[in-house]
């Protein structure tokens, strides 16, 4: 065996320990980082998960368009879609201001999105949730809501001006639930807790109400501020201010009003457009500036004789959250685009995308066929299809109204 050197025998054993404390030192700086970054990242709470969503390319529609269309996925927000943020905002003002306290009930009148997001967060405010639905609305929805823990009321769909409106009776319960907590307030007295004027009451935790809010999120202006301060600037963030225009369809207004006025102010030449379903009046009065004929008029008629599959956006009035919109046009979509567009996504993006959703990419590909290529348009991804199944994901219910898709390709957009 040849002889060792001393020398290298050093060097070689100096070698080893530089490295391994090289090593340890990497380990103890991941290690650290590890935990930095843990810190940062954990947020406080359900409502800490709110907001933040990512925003995609949607590759399919950017490369048959040839602009960056891309998707705000509020569908992973935790109550499942964008009115979670609007809930929030809601619940926290009605908080503040002491319209709302602890313990107490907060109403709604919705069509599904805002209701389920209303049950999602109210218990994280010690609050409770009853909804007034209406009961043609997917009954997936009533089903999420009730496992939530809120109460529901399902109701025949009436005109806005009858006094039964799925709203107005909301409306009703909030004053209903401020009317027993001030009975029970002015005329019993608290014992151990529970209510009782002199006699005992077996119902009295049941009864023991903390008043009333109703959400209102149609007139309601921290609909909007909601999007205003969160979903605009969370946008332009995104995007570095590199965008060019903004497409959505509306509902209650807020969100549209909220991104539209923000974008515009940070930089007036991004353009902001609404994408409207049959039987909803806002494209007439966004092109036009009439909202409809008088044999149109809501409260003529007990139902929209054109209305659509898409469940939570279209209207025949202007709330006073659509009022804040910044809009320079519009765009009408039918539910043959929804429904085709909806499954196109999910074959060539693996996109699973609610009706609203799928309304919103065909506004964003008529807005890339208006503008031409090498743009960028943003649009909402407001829910996935999870609470669409017994509706618009059903062959069944779709074949009804001959809405069975057939495409195979963008043709229905006029793309082949």
């Amino acid at each position: 065996m040849a002889p060792v050197s001393t020398t290298g025998a050093i060097v070689a054993a100096v070698s080893i320990v530089v490295a391994s404390l090289f090593v340890c030192n990497i380990k103890s700086k991941s290690s650290s980082k590890r935990t930095t970054l843990s810190k940062k990242k954990s947020r406080e709470g359900l409502i800490g998960a709110i907001g933040n969503t990512p925003l995609i390319r949607i590759n399919s529609l950017s490369e048959a368009t040839g602009c960056e269309i891309l998707g705000k996925c509020e569908f992973l927000n935790p109550g499942g879609s964008v009115k979670d943020r609007v809930a929030v905002k809601i619940i926290e003002e009605a908080l503040e201001s002491r319209k709302l306290g602890p313990g107490g009930v907060v109403t709604e009148g919705s069509a599904g999105s805002t209701a389920i997001s209303l049950a999602t967060v109210a218990p994280a405010y010690g609050c409770k949730c009853h909804v007034v639905i209406p009961d043609d609305a997917a009954i997936e929805k009533s089903q999420i809501i009730e496992a939530l823990g809120a109460t529901v009321e399902r109701v025949r769909p009436v005109s806005i001006t009858h006094r039964d409106h799925y709203v107005n009776i909301a409306r009703r319960r909030a004053s209903e639930a401020n009317e027993l907590a001030l009975k029970l307030f002015t005329k019993s007295e608290e014992i151990n807790g529970c209510q009782t004027d002199g006699e005992e009451k077996s119902s009295c935790l049941s009864m023991n109400s903390k008043g009333g809010f109703f959400a209102d999120q149609f007139e309601n202006l921290a609909n909007f501020r909601a999007h205003y301060e969160g979903t605009g600037p969370e946008i332009w963030e995104q995007t570095e201010g590199n965008l060019d225009a903004f497409v959505a369809a509306a509902g209650t207004g807020g969100t549209l009003a909220g991104v539209s006025k923000f974008l515009q102010e940070k930089n007036p030449n991004v353009k902001c457009f609404l994408v409207d379903p049959p039987g909803s009046g806002l494209f007439n009065k966004v092109t036009r500036g009439v909202m409809y004929t008088k044999e149109e008029a809501e409260g003529r008629r007990l139902k929209n004789p054109f209305d659509t599959i898409t469940e939570g956006i279209g209207i025949n009035r202007i709330t006073q959250n659509f009022m804040m919109a910044k809009l320079d046009g519009a765009f009408r979509g039918t539910d043959m685009e929804a429904v085709e567009m909806s499954r196109f996504l999910l074959k060539n993006d693996g996109l699973f995308l609610g009706s609203s959703s799928a309304m919103n990419c065909v506004g964003a590909v008529k807005v890339a066929r208006s503008i031409g290529p090498g743009h960028t348009i943003v649009t909402i991804l407001c829910d996935s299809g999870m609470r669409h199944l017994s509706k618009f994901y059903s062959a069944e219910y779709l074949s009804q109204f001959g809405l069975t898709p057939k495409a195979s390709g963008l043709e229905f957009m006029g793309i082949k």
